[in-house]
């Protein structure tokens, strides 16, 4: 019995020196692999990129196609040729300043400018500012070089006047075959760098001389990734592109992972950052669009991945140095300690099985958590999707009805007219021609109040006439009430009332308070609906609507202005309109509440903050 007690003590003392040593083996095998790890951390991490970076492009591409042919379509108009021949005549020249102006807001452009053959601006949309371009000549920029010999100009500079970065687009104005001008239109590029600046990587837009003119980083403006020749320097001061005394070089040291994808280091004032970076080339335009992925997290990744491999090692050879040992002290406890022993080895097998079970348990729960997040989200997109789709086809179909009682007015119109001539009555003829054209004019009022309640607003908000939002929103509403047969009590102020707010938005907030108001009095015969306007002082300004319907439950005016909350029966309502009427009254910094009335039925009440009415109504924030 001590032979075999000794034995086992042997046999425990070689395999522990073979555990350690094979540990150290792994070890070092594991700090030799840590260079290929990081290899495929890095190629994932920029593997997964390769979809932002296709967006960014798409992105910058859909500005450039958006914008190209607007010069020469602006360029057609035979005013500008007017101006271009009497370019004294100061009270053209502000009208077309004018329409420039509203011609650039309507496009979402920076500036949209006029410039005689010598270059000099000769009318400009930023006529108002304090840097504006008229006055200004601009022969020296490559875009009217190109324009004024007949062709596209095209160039991406910093703006000498108004020092924003843009990209120009140019095209001659002509008259009988010959070039008497040009007009050119910029847009800045400050709103894909903000989108961009809120992602995780880094994304910067070099031209073909390796300057780096957009970027999510400010302070990488006019760097540049390689030194320039004398040659280009020359170019860019003739043409004043660049300020020169910010072309200052990047210092990078790029690797390739794969055919896409590379690995950069660039050290800027004495700091030091690793990307994983790819890139596609614009070709129209000579932009090279790259994605910068920090390195930093696919490294930490690749070394923790390895040291999770060495703790594993150790763990596993822990547990064999640990068998080893219960090994020895069952042969040294002799026989009847045996059978204790591996009723212990076999709770530890069934509480490492429980474990790994539990693991496993776990990640089926994180997934299955996941993909009902996924679902989630993507149902609720759907949702929106479909009452903005259910809130297009009411609408259409009412204007339709709308629409369908003056055409059909029309065509009798027409064929008695017909009759009338054919008959040789002009007389009454020419009555029913008059009648065709009041139901046009009809058509069109229709046709118009709808274009403008679609028209997509704007996003600043200043003053707004009260009045003319409820009269739009009452004109959109009139076929429902017309079907519905309700009757709206509406007595409007005597005098304008101005608030701070947007025409559409506002107009859209009464539109669904009114389609509510209908929608809990459904089934009465002539459901009432009242509309009131109150300016309590000078600074708020009240609009209630107010219906005859069974109130709102404690439980419903709790959650009411909830996503997704709705009282109605399913199919006849997403819960979404009230929840967006509030966040537009919030971002108009005013208030919308409701109430039951004491009556019956419920109150809505939009709270908005008063405003000074405007030098021309026609500046009203929309």
């Amino acid at each position: 019995m001590m032979a075999e007690v000794s034995s086992g003590r042997r046999f425990l003392k070689s395999d522990s020196g073979r555990l350690a040593l094979g540990l150290l083996v792994v070890i070092a095998l594991g700090l030799a692999a840590l260079p290929t790890v990081e290899r495929l951390f890095l190629v994932r991490a920029g593997e997964q990129s390769l979809a932002t970076l296709r967006l960014s492009v798409e992105g910058l591409r859909g500005a450039l196609q958006r914008f190209e042919p607007l010069p020469g379509l602006i360029g057609e108009r035979p005013v500008l040729a007017r101006l271009l021949a009497e370019p004294e005549n100061g009270g053209l020249q502000n009208e077309i300043n004018e329409e420039l102006r509203i011609t650039a807001e309507a496009l979402g452009a920076s500036d949209v400018y006029l410039l005689d053959t010598d270059g000099l601006t000769i009318a400009s949309s930023n006529y108002l500012k304090e840097r504006s371009f008229l006055g200004r000549s601009y022969e020296f920029r490559p875009y009217f070089t190109q324009a004024v010999v007949g062709g596209l100009g095209r160039y991406f500079a910093l703006g000498t006047a108004s020092l924003e970065r843009g990209y120009f687009y140019s095209a001659p104005v002509w008259q009988d075959e010959t070039v008497i001008g040009v007009l050119t239109l910029k847009f800045t590029v400050d709103a894909f760098e903000d989108a961009w600046r809120g992602g995780l990587n880094d994304i910067i837009v070099s031209d073909l001389n390796d300057i780096v003119f957009m970027s999510s980083r400010e302070s990488w403006h006019f760097r540049t990734l390689s030194d320039l020749s004398p040659a280009v320097l020359a170019e860019v001061a003739d043409t004043q592109q660049y300020p020169l005394e910010e072309l200052t070089p990047l210092t990078t040291m790029r690797e390739p992972l794969t055919d896409a994808l590379s690995f950069l280091r660039v050290q800027d004032e004495g700091r030091s950052e690793d990307f994983v970076t790819a890139s596609t080339l614009i070709e129209d335009v000579g932009w090279r669009v790259a994605i910068l992925v920090p390195a930093g997290p696919a490294k930490a990744q690749a070394l923790t991945a390895l040291m999770v491999f060495v703790l594993f090692v150790l763990f596993v050879g822990l547990a064999l140095m640990s068998l080893l040992q219960r090994r020895a002290r069952i042969m040294e406890r002799m026989e009847a300690q045996r059978a204790a022993q591996d009723m212990l080895e076999r709770r530890v097998d069934e509480r490492t099985a429980d474990l790994n079970a539990a693991n496993a348990n776990l990640r089926v729960e994180v997934e299955e958590r996941r993909t009902a997040e996924q679902r989630l989200r993507k149902t609720q997109h759907e949702l929106v999707q479909a009452g903005k789709l259910a809130a297009l086809g009411q609408m259409s179909a009412a204007l339709s009805h709308e629409i369908n009682q003056p055409l059909t007015a029309v065509k009798t119109y027409a064929d008695n007219a017909m009759t009338f001539l054919d008959r040789d009555r002009p007389s009454d003829a020419r009555e029913n021609v008059s009648r065709i054209s009041k139901m046009a004019d009809r058509m069109a009022a229709i046709s118009g109040h709808l274009r403008n309640f679609a028209r997509r607003p704007q996003e600043d908000v200043g003053p707004v006439n009260v009045l003319h939002a409820i009269d739009d929103a009452m004109a959109l509403m009139e076929a429902r009430f017309k079907k519905t047969g309700a009757e709206v009590a509406y007595q409007p102020p005597e005098r304008p009332i101005w608030v701070m707010g947007g025409q559409l938005r506002l107009q859209q907030v009464i539109i669904n308070l009114l389609n509510n108001g209908l929608d809990s009095m459904e089934g009465m015969p002539t459901p009432p609906l009242e509309l009131a306007v109150e300016a309590d002082d000078e600074q708020r300004v009240l609009i209630h609507v107010r219906d005859r319907g069974e109130g709102l439950e404690d439980e419903a005016l709790a959650q009411l202005f909830d996503p997704f909350f709705t009282t109605k029966s399913p199919g006849k309502g997403l819960g979404l309109g009230l929840s967006i009427s509030y966040n537009i009254v919030e971002d108009f910094g005013g208030r919308l509440r409701a109430r039951n009335r004491k009556k019956g039925g419920a109150e809505f009440s939009i709270e908005l903050l008063a405003a000074e009415a405007p030098s021309s109504a026609g500046m009203a924030a929309e």
